[in-house]
C-alpha cells in the first residue's frame, strides 16, 4: 500500500543549521495511519520536528514532540476507547555508517548504536509512526477497567469428580 502520509529528505541535501518541520495528517492520512498501525481509527497525528545535521561527525540527530489520538479496542470489555498520545521522543543517526559496519564495530548487544541511514534518505512521517507504534499497548484497555479471572476449578467444585483421579487411585 502507497501511503500518502510522507515526508522523505535526503539527508546530504540537509544544511548544517538547525532545521524545524511540522507534520500533520489529514483525514485520509489518518484512514491510511489506522491501517498500517492496525488500530480502529486514527483521530489526529501531529508533529513537531528538529534536525541538526553534523556533517563533520557524520551524524544526524533528530527530536521532536509527537500529538496523536486513536481509536483503540478495549481487550476487556471489546469496547472501542479514544487513548491520547503527546510524548517527546529523540534519535540520532550515522550519516555514513552500514549495518554490516555496526555489527562489526561492537561486540557488545548492550551499546545502543546510532540508526542507519538507508539510502541515503530519512522520512520524517515513517519516524514519527514508528514512535507512535512503540507506544502503543499489545493488550489496550480503557483506563481503569480491568480483567477478573475466574477458574473453572473453584474450591466450591470439589465434591465433583476429577478425571485424573483415577489415575492415583492406580498408583496406590
Amino acid at each position: 500500500m502507497q501511503k500518502d502520509f510522507s515526508y522523505p529528505l535526503i539527508v546530504a541535501d540537509l544544511p548544517q543549521s538547525e532545521q524545524h518541520y511540522r507534520l500533520k495528517a489529514d483525514a485520509e492520512n489518518c484512514r491510511q495511519l489506522a491501517e498500517v498501525l492496525k488500530v480502529p481509527g486514527v483521530d489526529k497525528v501531529e508533529a513537531d520536528i528538529k534536525l541538526k545535521n553534523r556533517h563533520a561527525d557524520n551524524r544526524l540527530d533528530i527530536s521532536g514532540h509527537v500529538l496523536a489520538r486513536l481509536r483503540l479496542e478495549s481487550v476487556v470489555s471489546l469496547e472501542l476507547f479514544e487513548q491520547e498520545y503527546d510524548f517527546d521522543f529523540s534519535l540520532c543517526y550515522d550519516t555514513k555508517a552500514t549495518y554490516d559496519s555496526q555489527r562489526g564495530e561492537s561486540e557488545d548487544w548492550t551499546v545502543d548504536l546510532p540508526d542507519v541511514v538507508i539510502g541515503g534518505k530519512i522520512d520524517l512521517a515513517d519516524i514519527v509512526i514508528e514512535q507512535i507504534a512503540l507506544r502503543l499497548d499489545d493488550y489496550p484497555r480503557r483506563p481503569g477497567e480491568v480483567f477478573y479471572f475466574e477458574s473453572e476449578f473453584d474450591e466450591d467444585e470439589n465434591d465433583k469428580p476429577r478425571p485424573f483421579d483415577v489415575l492415583a487411585k492406580l498408583k496406590k
